[in-house]
């Protein structure tokens, strides 16, 4: 098709454009002349005169072209096509003819096929009653007429129930990618933002507790700056491998960074070394767990001891891992809940609700609390592998 001129392929599109009319006019025409041929078919009633061997007489002329062109309507007003092209084969039987009913049947095949079925059976009843008592046709093919009318309405039907349903799943199909899109941009944004905090908040603090000490403890001060340094490029390196999911659009989910329990101590030591007295405890016999249940824990705590770093100037803080059959218990409790403002500015933001959908992911629960001598949070999430 491509290759035709542009005045073929502009009238091959207007061909299909009309096409509808098209067999609706050839249909006509062709049920006009059947109606024809049957009515001037045999002895000519009295008074027609014979040309030939066609007989000729202009009122069954007349009447069969235009019931034969109310055809021509039988998308618009299939009933009143029905009952014209019904009238018309009932003044020519009174005229004397006999007619084939032609354009009866047609008629009432397009009824059945553009119309509800009560409708259209309704209809059915008293046209084949007519052609039965007129002498026009047998029962069986107005009720066969009908019944290919039926057939076709119920063959559109089932068509555009296929097409509509490949559409809804085409739209359900985009909606779960976009959910999918949106979960993977929302996970993402969450791992940005617990490396972000944590890193920029104990480098901030890391990096203002040294200079404050540089002129009196320079090596403890180089010590200090060391971890930071240290601190920042592994999270320049999550960094990066976050930002290689954003750019690769076909990426393998094992790139994402993945802490786990065993990087506690590291974790707490970097706080020790921001600060911040923190002291783990473990209780109960540690085992290997999921890696999205070690991921979860590992992050709660991280954002935890990142909230109290900005917003607190704690005596002690206590992060405690209890291991039970069912679940594992987390929690961290600080004594102090003074702010820092002079310190680290910090706004309303995301980290306790991102705990807790963190827990909430994990089919666990999250609660963060004032009390009355600091501040605590528990989590508690299930162990899904437990026997």
């Amino acid at each position: 098709m491509t290759r035709l001129p542009r005045w073929a392929r502009t009238a091959y599109d207007l061909l299909g454009a009309r096409r509808s009319a098209l067999f609706d006019l050839a249909l006509a025409v062709i049920t006009t002349g059947v109606e024809l041929g049957q009515l001037f078919d045999g002895d000519p009633p009295v008074g027609v005169i014979r040309v030939g061997v066609i007989p000729v007489d202009v009122i069954p002329v007349v009447v069969t072209v235009l019931v034969g062109s109310g055809l021509l309507a039988r998308r618009r007003a299939p009933l009143a096509v029905l009952i014209a092209t019904c009238a018309g084969a009932a003044l020519l039987v009174l005229l004397g003819y006999s007619p084939g009913g032609a354009p009866v049947v047609v008629a009432l095949a397009s009824l059945a096929d553009l119309r509800e079925r009560k409708l259209s059976l309704a209809a059915l009843v008293p046209t084949a009653l007519f052609l039965l008592l007129a002498s026009i046709s047998s029962l069986p093919i107005p009720i066969g007429a009908w019944a290919l009318g039926s057939y076709l309405q119920t063959r559109r039907r089932y068509t555009w129930a296929l097409k509509d349903r490949a559409a809804t799943l085409e739209r359900e199909r985009e909606q779960l990618n976009q959910l999918a899109a949106q979960q993977e941009r929302t996970s993402i944004a969450r791992e940005l933002h617990d490396i972000v905090a944590h890193s920029v908040t104990v480098t901030l603090i890391g990096v203002r507790g040294a200079r404050d000490i540089l002129p009196t403890e320079p090596q403890t001060a180089a010590a200090t700056l060391e971890r930071v340094e240290a601190n920042a490029e592994q999270s320049l390196i999550e960094l990066r491998n976050i930002l290689g999911l954003l750019r690769t659009p076909d990426h393998n989910p094992s790139w994402r960074p993945q802490p786990s329990l065993g990087q506690l101590t590291e974790l707490v030591t970097g706080y020790r070394t921001a600060g911040m007295p923190v002291r783990l405890e473990l209780a109960g016999p540690a085992r290997p767990l999921p890696g999205g249940l070690e991921l979860s824990a590992y992050r709660i705590i991280e954002e935890a001891l990142t909230n109290v770093l900005k917003h607190t100037a704690p005596t002690q803080v206590t992060v405690t891992l209890l291991y039970t059959p069912t679940q594992l218990d987390i929690t961290i409790e600080n004594d102090d809940t003074s702010h820092r403002r002079d310190l680290l500015p910090s706004a309303p933001g995301h980290g306790i609700p991102g705990m807790r959908e963190r827990a909430a992911v994990a089919g666990g629960s999250l609660d963060a609390r004032p009390t009355t001598h600091g501040f605590l949070v528990t989590a508690h999430l299930p162990l899904r592998d437990a026997q």
